[in-house]
């Protein structure tokens, strides 16, 4: 169980530094590469049923930032988590 908070800990923790350093390096000219990405998602599902109305939208962005720190939290998460 313990692995298990640990590795959503690390994971969570990467996506959201890759996140950080893609909005950090987007105004700078020789950094804004980390910047770059593409969303993918569902925009706008809804079903009526008359009495009832659902919506929903789902999207997810990914940059080069977070493809390149997700890789360095799961090697951080491998070295501290052995002993758990």
């Amino acid at each position: 169980m313990k692995k298990t908070f640990a590795f959503i800990f690390f994971m969570l923790a990467a996506i959201v530094l890759g996140a950080f350093i893609a909005y950090l390096s987007a105004g700078v000219s020789f950094l804004s590469w980390l910047a770059w990405g593409k969303s993918l998602g569902v925009n706008n599902f809804g079903i009526d049923l008359y009495v009832l109305s659902f919506s929903l939208t789902l999207n997810v962005k990914f940059t080069i930032s977070q493809l390149i720190t997700i890789p360095v939290g799961l090697i951080v998460y491998a070295k501290t988590c052995k002993s758990l």
